[in-house]
């Protein structure tokens, strides 16, 4: 009888595991989504309520950890070297995973000898997603752009440097205000715990967030729909990894971690931007086991939401292997110095379509619709498998940016390595608050 129970009891612990739930959703919804495809479509609410839900508490989490932890630090000159910091770390990253990506996709050509004739292609899709683009920025547009017109908006559009500039903006004032800012500090420092157990609510509901987007994304393309570029898939995949495993492999190493452990770690988060495609649904989660894992909070702070507007490895070896492709399969001679350009624009392209729905191929058809190099046109060819190269892109993407807030908090000096270690190894549990 006691053997039973415990037996009975063990399973149950299986399925009580988040990361296995959501995996069960993302097969359950890919099942459905083949054999019945209406039936899949029609689960696409499930997804898109769920992105929604996260997407609510992303602005107010933001806030309270950005001004939490600067006051804590009481130091708005470290804040700024982190911030720059960042951005150069973001940079060079970006320039290195591109030229991965550039490599790779010249070496095995994944578009050679389909031979497509342009002029057959449907230039109608296309155009529609050139129209999305938003308007080319220069550096004063830019910086124009992260001012919000009031501090309401910021919050009410979800734009995440608009919050991160108006809560540095408001860490400032408390740290010159000094002690008369302690009361509202302390309310603030409340409030973000208050916004965790809220998020630890909405992501019971991620295993049906993943069921559904996945249902949803097989029931639309259909899994047929992989096999003709089946060769563009597996490259823009293993580029994927030889980034991770390689590139931020070599970084977690300098930082005396594992990347292996690290993906262990956040494999709940990992499944669950793989099932939704949105690398925002597991950011409240990222701030929190970050913040567990031994990183300062206000490091976590400062480099993770700017990571998730600049830092978007996934995306940009996407643009660069699918505009060497598409030049491929269109018989398009590219000249080195053509491709270096094309890395140069793809650079800021890939940084500057953050926050727009559909940011990857929006910003490929409006970079080629600019350079006149490939047909424009051609983006057609990939707009049925964009969904399934979206779930590496995202994924991707997580996993660069925990891995440069890693980094950041050791260059700082402000990583507590030993207590890493042991989370990641298992030897003792992090302690979250969203649970």
């Amino acid at each position: 009888m006691i053997s039973t129970a415990k037996k009975s009891k063990s399973r149950l612990g299986i399925f009580s595991s988040l990361y296995v739930q959501v995996i069960t959703g993302i097969i359950v919804g890919t099942l459905l989504g083949h054999f019945y495809p209406t039936v899949g479509v029609d689960m696409k609410p499930l997804g898109d309520g769920f992105i929604k839900l996260i997407k609510m508490m992303i602005g107010p989490i933001i806030f309270c950890t950005v001004v939490s932890g600067i006051s804590a630090m009481d130091d708005m000159a470290s804040a700024g070297r982190i911030g720059i910091k960042s951005l150069v770390f973001f940079l060079l990253s970006t320039v290195v995973t591109l030229a991965i990506g550039m490599v790779i996709a010249n070496v095995a050509g994944p578009g050679v000898g389909m031979n497509v004739d342009v002029a057959t292609l449907d230039p109608a899709a296309v155009e529609n997603l050139v129209s999305k683009a938003p308007p080319p920025q220069g550096f004063v547009g830019f910086i124009m752009h992260v001012i919000p017109a009031t501090a309401v908006e910021a919050f009410a559009s979800g734009e995440i440097l608009q919050i991160l500039f108006f809560a540095l903006l408001f860490s400032a004032a408390v740290v010159v205000m000094g002690d008369k800012a302690k009361p509202v500090t302390k309310i603030i420092d409340d409030l973000s715990h208050i916004f965790f157990a809220i998020i630890g609510f909405i992501m019971k509901l991620a295993p049906i967030g993943a069921f559904g987007a996945m249902a949803f994304t097989i029931g639309q393309y259909g899994i047929e729909s992989l096999l003709p570029l089946a060769k563009l898939l597996i490259c823009f995949y293993v580029t994927c990894l030889v980034v991770v495993f390689a590139l931020l492999g070599a970084i977690m190493r300098y930082c005396g971690l594992s990347i292996w452990q690290f993906l262990k770690y956040i494999k709940e988060e990992i499944f669950i931007v793989f099932g939704t495609c949105s690398s925002e649904t597991v950011f409240p989660r990222m701030i929190d086991k970050l913040t567990a894992l031994g990183c300062a909070r206000p490091v976590v702070g400062m480099v993770l939401p700017t990571g998730y507007s600049f830092n978007l490895g996934g995306s940009a070896i996407y643009l660069t292997m699918a505009a060497i492709f598409l030049a491929q399969a269109t018989n398009t001679h590219l000249s080195i110095e053509q491709q270096l350009i094309l890395l140069g624009v793809m650079m800021l392209t890939s940084k500057g379509a953050a926050g727009v729905v559909g940011t990857a191929i929006i910003a490929l058809a409006a970079t080629l619709s600019s350079l006149d190099y490939i047909p424009v046109a051609s983006v057609a060819l990939i707009l049925g498998i964009d969904r399934f190269m979206a779930e590496g892109r995202s994924v991707t993407n997580l996993i660069g940016n925990g891995v440069a807030t890693i980094f950041m908090a050791k260059w700082e000096g402000q990583l507590n390595l030993e207590q890493a270690k042991k989370i990641l190894s298992g030897e003792i549990q992090a302690k979250l608050e969203t649970k």
